[in-house]
């Protein structure tokens, strides 16, 4: 009696993991969720338009972060073409947005990135561009965004310049997750994509 009840006990596990299987491979609850890699601080700063942007703006919204500086003749050319892909890729997504930060708030008024948004043909609702104060600007790269070693908080400010090609993805509540992406290779930004799609689907979006 035991041993058929004993059998009986490990067909019926075996018919649940098979359940288990057929009902989620293939599919985005199959997948491996991505990491919590950071919870993003308080900040103030100031859209294209002059309007505030903090960290409440990220909320509800899965959002792709990069900095970069209107004068860039180097790597951000080729780091918002890329960004662009993204952008076309979401751009009439309701809950995703793309936010960018310039590397030199003393060159990037509200202004000149207002007339830099306005080159580039974005929906300014979507792509925000933002400055604010030096020293906020790169404390949330380094602490809230990971996108430079936060060790160089230490240094003075006014001998600084921030010139990274990453990216960073940060979830509906404020988290950074998966992994910090090259911006100017076209594999990472295409899995960054995926990434995205992936956070659009998922429901609880990560909350710890």
């Amino acid at each position: 009696m035991r041993k058929k009840l004993f059998g009986y006990t490990l067909f019926f596990i075996a018919l649940l993991m098979l359940f288990l299987v057929l009902t989620f491979y293939g599919t985005d609850n199959y997948k491996e969720q991505p990491a919590v890699l950071n919870n993003v601080k308080p900040f103030s700063f100031v859209t294209q338009d002059g309007k505030p942007f903090t960290e409440k703006d990220l909320e509800g919204k899965i959002s792709v972060i990069e900095y970069f500086f209107t004068t860039c003749k180097g790597i951000c050319p080729k780091m918002n073409n890329n960004m662009r892909t993204v952008y076309e890729v979401f751009k009439n997504e309701p809950d995703f947005q793309i936010v960018a930060h310039t590397s030199d708030p003393e060159t990037d008024s509200v202004a000149r990135l207002k007339v830099f948004a306005d080159s580039m043909k974005i929906n300014t609702a979507k792509w925000h561009l933002l400055t604010g104060r030096k020293d906020s600007l790169y404390f949330s790269a380094r602490n809230n965004y990971l996108l430079d070693d936060p060790k160089n908080n230490f240094k003075d400010i006014n001998d600084q310049f921030l010139h990274t090609q990453f990216f960073a993805i940060v979830d509906r509540h404020g988290q950074v997750r998966s992994q910090i992406f090259d911006g100017l290779k076209k594999e990472e930004v295409n899995l960054l994509i995926e990434k995205v799609k992936f956070l659009l689907k998922e429901e609880g979006n990560g909350r710890n």
